[in-house]
C-alpha cells in the first residue's frame, strides 16, 4: 500500500455553487468513496464534509487503521469538503474518517455519511462498495405511474423484514433480502397486495428501533445482505407487478459516536441549541433544516433510493415532529420562530423543497406522509401552498375507528360518531388508511387482541374492522400478522406466528383478507376516486341505535355502484332494509360472515332483486340479511 494520498477531485465548479447554494441534489455521486482509475491505477476517491477540522485522514485495514498516513486535502474553496485518491483500495475494504477538530483539538472516528455499504452492526465501519446492478424491471419501470395514481389500487403491505419470517431450523436467524426476496413475492400474489412498504432499511445500530434511529442514510441494513441483494429483492417484486416502499426517516438521527452527531467535533448536521437540535421523545439529534448542505444531503438521500433502488414511493416518519418546533416540548423547552409562532419554517420549506424535487425527477413515484395533527394541505400541491405530499396517512381515521372497535358492541351507538366524522374530512387530503406497526407494539397489543368479545366475535370484529377500511375512501395499509389475526403483540426478535394458520380462525382471516384485496383491486368503484364526494355516497350514517352504517361506491368512470353495509352488532339483522339508487339485482360480492371466513354463515344467497319502493329518499329498496358483526358488499348487475 502507497503511505499517501493524492490529490483528485470529481468536483466541479458548478458542484460546489450548488452544494453552498442548497441545490446539489445528487451528493451521492461525489462525496463519499468512489472507485475511480486516476494515473492508470485503480483505487478510491473519498470526499467528505467537515468544514470545523483541521485534519482529515482515511482509516481502515489497509493502512493498519494508521490515523495520520492517508490525510486528505481541503480544497480551499470554503466548501469545507477535503478529498483524495487512494491507489489500490478494492471492494470490500473496510473503512472510517479520523478527524481532528479546529474546536479544543478534539479526536474523532466517524463512519462515512455517504457510504454505500457498512460493516454489520455492531462493527461501525464503512465498506468501499460499487453499486452498480442489472436491473431487469424495465416493464414495471416503464409502466409502474398506472400503479401508483391516485386512481389506481394501493393495498399495501407493511413489514419489517427482520421478523417477518425467520428460519426456526437455523436457531431462528433472519432471512437475506435474496431469501426473502421469492417468499415476499409469492404471498404478496397470493394475498392481492399491490405493494410492499419496508420499514426503514437503511442501516441503523440499534436492531430494536426497527431502523428509526438512521445512521446509514445511502446504506441498507448488512444485516440482510449486500445493496445488490436488495436490489435483486426489490427486482424481483417489481418482476411480479409489485410496488416498493421504503420508510425513510429525516426528522432525527441518533447520537452513536460513529454517526452524524458533532460530525467534525461541532454541530454541523444538527442544532447546537438543545431546545432545537435534541429529540426528548427519541432522545436523538434533530436536523439543522436551514443549513443548507444538510438540505443538500437529506434531498441526496431521498433521491438516492428513487434512482439507484428503483423503490416507488417514500413514506416520511414523524412529519409532524418536524412542523412544530414545541413538538413534545414544554414551555420554555422550545425556540419561536422569527414571528413568534411555533411553525418551523426552515422545516416547512425543506419538505416543500424535498417533495418539489422528487416530483420533478421521478413524476412516477410517491412522497406518503405520517403527519399526526391537522397541519392544512399535507397532501396538496406546493404551487397551491401545500407540502407537496402524494398521500397522507390518515391517522386521526385510524385512532377514531379503533377506539369505536374497542368498545362493547352495546355500547357502540353511543359512540357511532367515531366512525362517520372522518367523512367531514375525508376529500380534504389524499389519504392512506394505515393500520400500521405503531398500532402492534409497545404494550398495544395485537390488532386482534383490541377487539372485544369471545374468540368468535374478536375474529368477526376484525373481520369487520378490515371490510370498513376497504369500503372506506383512502389507499389501504396493513400491518403484518394482522392480515391472518396473528395473537401475540408483534416483537423484531421474533418471527409471525405462521403457525397459526393451521386453525380455522386464522386462516379464514387470512382468506378473507386475500378474497377483499381481489375484489378491492377489480371494483373501479373502490379505488377510483377516493378524493371527492362522486366516489362516496352516505346511504344511511344516522342508524346508532342499530350500530349500522351503510354506503355507496361510485365510479365516475363507468357508473359501477357498490353498496357496503356494516353491521356492528352482534346480532344478526333480517329484512334489514337499504335504499338505492337503481332497479334490478344486486349482487352480494363480498359477505365477512361466510363460514369460509370462520363467519356463522348467514348471508342472502348470492344476491338480492329490489322493490319498487323507497327507502333512505332512494326510489328502491333491497331487504338483506344482515350478519352479525359482518360488512357485506352488494354490487348492482342491472
Amino acid at each position: 500500500m502507497e503511505n499517501y494520498v493524492r490529490p483528485y477531485s470529481l468536483f466541479t465548479e458548478q458542484d460546489i455553487y450548488l452544494f453552498k447554494e442548497g441545490s446539489h441534489f445528487k451528493l451521492y455521486d461525489l462525496l463519499g468513496a468512489h472507485k475511480v482509475n486516476y494515473e492508470d491505477k485503480d483505487g478510491v476517491y473519498f470526499a467528505v464534509w467537515a468544514p470545523n477540522a483541521k485534519h482529515v485522514s482515511v482509516i481502515g485495514d489497509f493502512n493498519y487503521w494508521d490515523k495520520y498516513s492517508h490525510k486528505l486535502y481541503p480544497r480551499g474553496d470554503g466548501s469545507g469538503i477535503w478529498e483524495g485518491f487512494i491507489p489500490f483500495l478494492q471492494q470490500g475494504d473496510i473503512y472510517k474518517y479520523f478527524i481532528i477538530s479546529n474546536f479544543n483539538d478534539e479526536q474523532l472516528e466517524k463512519a462515512d455519511p455517504f457510504a454505500f455499504h457498512c460493516e454489520t452492526p455492531q462493527k461501525t465501519g464503512s465498506k468501499v462498495w460499487d453499486i452498480s446492478y442489472t436491473w431487469n424491471d424495465k416493464k414495471w419501470m416503464e409502466t409502474r405511474y398506472k400503479k401508483n395514481s391516485m386512481k389506481s389500487p394501493m393495498s399495501i403491505y407493511e413489514i419489517h423484514l427482520g421478523s417477518w419470517r425467520r428460519k426456526p431450523e437455523e436457531n431462528h436467524r433472519m432471512l437475506s433480502y435474496r431469501e426473502i426476496a421469492p417468499l415476499l413475492r409469492d404471498y404478496c400474489l397470493e394475498m392481492n397486495f399491490t405493494h410492499v412498504e419496508l420499514l426503514p432499511v437503511m442501516e441503523h445500530p440499534f436492531y430494536a428501533s426497527w431502523g428509526y434511529q438512521t445512521t446509514g442514510y445511502f446504506a441498507p441494513t448488512s444485516r440482510y445482505g449486500t445493496p445488490q441483494d436488495l436490489m435483486y429483492m426489490i427486482d424481483v417484486l417489481h418482476q411480479a407487478e409489485i410496488g416498493v416502499i421504503l420508510d425513510w426517516v429525516p426528522p432525527h438521527f441518533p447520537t452513536d459516536k460513529h454517526g452524524l452527531a458533532r460530525f467534525d467535533g461541532t454541530c454541523l448536521y444538527e442544532h447546537s441549541d438543545r431546545r432545537q437540535g435534541y429529540h426528548p421523545d427519541w432522545k436523538s439529534a434533530i436536523f439543522n433544516y436551514g443549513r443548507n448542505e444538510v438540505k443538500d444531503f437529506l434531498t441526496s438521500s431521498a433521491l438516492f433510493w428513487l434512482d439507484k433502488y428503483h423503490v416507488d414511493g417514500i413514506r416520511v416518519d414523524a412529519v409532524a415532529s418536524m412542523l412544530y418546533l414545541d413538538y413534545s416540548r414544554k414551555d420554555g423547552e422550545w425556540v419561536a420562530n422569527k414571528y413568534g409562532g411555533k411553525e418551523n419554517i426552515e422545516a416547512i420549506e425543506f419538505l416543500k423543497r424535498l417533495n418539489h424535487v422528487v416530483y420533478e425527477n421521478h413524476n412516477d413515484v410517491q412522497m406518503i406522509a405520517e403527519e399526526s395533527t391537522a397541519w392544512p394541505m399535507v397532501s396538496k400541491p406546493t404551487y397551491l401552498g401545500g407540502l407537496g405530499f402524494g398521500f397522507k396517512w390518515n391517522m386521526g381515521w385510524m385512532n377514531d375507528t379503533l377506539r369505536y372497535f374497542k368498545t362493547d358492541p352495546i355500547f357502540r351507538k353511543y359512540r357511532h360518531t367515531n366512525l362517520t366524522f372522518s367523512l367531514l374530512y375525508a376529500f380534504s387530503e389524499q389519504f392512506i388508511l394505515p393500520f400500521s406497526h405503531d398500532e402492534v407494539t409497545q404494550g398495544k397489543g395485537s390488532l386482534i387482541g383490541k377487539m372485544p368479545g369471545d374468540e368468535w366475535q374478536q375474529f368477526a370484529n376484525l373481520r369487520l374492522l378490515i371490510g370498513y377500511m376497504y369500503g372506506h375512501p383512502g389507499k389501504k395499509l396493513l400491518f403484518m400478522g394482522s392480515e391472518f389475526g396473528q395473537k401475540r403483540e408483534w416483537s423484531h426478535d421474533l418471527s409471525l406466528e405462521w403457525h397459526v394458520l393451521q386453525f380455522w380462525q386464522h386462516s379464514g382471516m387470512q382468506k378473507w383478507v386475500k378474497d377483499v384485496n381481489a375484489v378491492y383491486k377489480e371494483e373501479l368503484a373502490l379505488f377510483e376516486d377516493d378524493n371527492s364526494w362522486n366516489g362516496f355516497e352516505w346511504i344511511d350514517c344516522n342508524d346508532a341505535d342499530n350500530t349500522v352504517l351503510s354506503f355507496m361506491r361510485k365510479s365516475p368512470t363507468t357508473g359501477e355502484i357498490i353498496v357496503c353495509v356494516y353491521n356492528f352488532n352482534p346480532v344478526p339483522k333480517y329484512n334489514y332494509k337499504v335504499g338505492v339508487p337503481k332497479s334490478g339485482y344486486w349482487k352480494e360480492i363480498l359477505n365477512s360472515d361466510s363460514q369460509v371466513y370462520f363467519g356463522s354463515n348467514i348471508g342472502n344467497f348470492g344476491g338480492v332483486n329490489s322493490y319498487d319502493y323507497s327507502t333512505h329518499t332512494r326510489p328502491y329498496t333491497i331487504e338483506i340479511s344482515l350478519p352479525p358483526l359482518a360488512a357485506v358488499f352488494f354490487k348492482y348487475q342491472g
